[in-house]
């Protein structure tokens, strides 16, 4: 969401829309205001404050938040990730009275499974919206399920992404790269792709495995990597700018997202993009990306031997995983353009705003 925001404001701003943005920032001691391309950006230190009790500081913030609300008269509030500012949302919701869209972006976090479960301030923030929008059909399937009464007011908008102004490359296969894009956390599953092309390298010696990406998963995999014997097979990037990922696209044959868990990854979609197919594990939001055997390789989670052989059977054939990726571009253009997403959103701004 970190990326899209900025292009989904931009975008939608572009069309008359006016923005104001509430985020949580505890590098920062006191509230700041900063502008991201137009968009005025005010930043608090929730965490930072509650870690510390600070009351003072929580009811100054509040009071803050408040004369914001008046300031700025909000005709609806988008809600988006939630956690401490949706709190401070719903504690100054008397200020506005403005609609309000929740959009959730993965079914897997153990504060929302339980705040659900437990009818906390997430469960009661569903059954207060205007509207639930959810970025996969198996997210949106998953909530409804968990709190049944956001069913007739609930929907997907697939996150949408502009296509690259580079035009892909060939599939490099001579020696292949297979990347790992994505945050060095657990549940990306990038150990599983270590131990997968541990066994490609005995047939593939001049294989590389290009990962990219930063988080506290970094130590454990390169020590993982060291004992793998992987230590010259494997590049480690470390964190991409944004821009620069169709770049880095144009360089790899395939990408590899061996999830535990997903919402909607964008590194398969913006992979699909530069006409590279994917090998992933069917979870979450994946099958929606992926279609099997026509836009890329899906394999059960957890079992590294299966990624193993899906990566074989591509460089096995790599007609085929040309042609996996030409489907996979022409397919992402349709559905996870960024053009559809912006209307889908306005659209429903529209229907809000006019119903309240």
């Amino acid at each position: 969401m970190e990326v899209l925001a900025p292009k989904l404001l931009s975008g939608l701003r572009r069309r008359g829309y006016e923005f104001t943005v509430v985020t949580r920032n505890d590098l920062v001691d006191q509230p700041t205001e900063m502008d991201c391309e137009g968009t005025a950006v005010h930043c608090y230190p929730f965490g930072k404050a509650y870690m510390r009790g600070n009351l003072e500081q929580l009811l100054q913030m509040r009071r803050h938040i408040a004369q914001l609300k008046r300031r700025f008269a909000p005709k609806l509030v988008h809600i988006n990730l939630f956690g401490p500012s949706a709190l401070f949302h719903y504690d100054t919701a008397s200020v506005d009275r403005a609609p309000v869209l929740v959009t959730i972006h993965n079914k897997e976090s153990a504060m929302l499974q339980h705040s659900c479960a437990t009818d906390g301030l997430f469960r009661k923030a569903l059954r207060s919206a205007q509207w639930v929008t959810c970025v996969s059909t198996a997210v949106l399937n998953h909530w409804r399920q968990m709190a049944p009464e956001i069913s007739s007011y609930s929907s997907v908008i697939y996150n949408g992404y502009a296509a690259a102004d580079l035009v892909p490359t060939p599939l490099p296969l001579e020696p292949p790269r297979l990347l790992c894009l994505g945050r060095l956390s657990r549940e990306k599953g990038f150990d599983l792709a270590l131990t997968a092309f541990a066994s490609i390298v005995g047939r593939f010696p001049e294989a590389r495995l290009v990962i990219a990406g930063d988080g506290p998963e970094r130590g454990a995999l390169e020590k993982q990597a060291a004992r793998l014997n992987l230590a010259r097979a494997v590049e480690w990037l470390g964190w991409i700018a944004p821009q620069n990922v169709a770049q880095l696209l144009t360089t790899v044959t395939m990408i590899l997202l061996p999830s535990r868990y997903e919402g909607l990854p964008s590194a398969s979609v913006e992979a699909a993009l530069m006409g590279r197919p994917v090998v992933a594990a069917r979870v979450g939001g994946i099958p929606e990306i992926v279609v099997h055997e026509q836009t890329g390789l899906l394999v059960p989670p957890e079992q590294p031997n299966a990624l193993a052989q899906a990566i074989e059977l591509l460089l096995d054939h790599p007609q085929n995983a040309i042609a996996l990726g030409a489907a996979a571009r022409q397919r992402a253009q349709e559905l996870f353009s960024f053009e559809r997403y912006l209307t889908g959103y306005e659209a429903l701004y529209t229907d809000l705003i006019h119903s309240k």
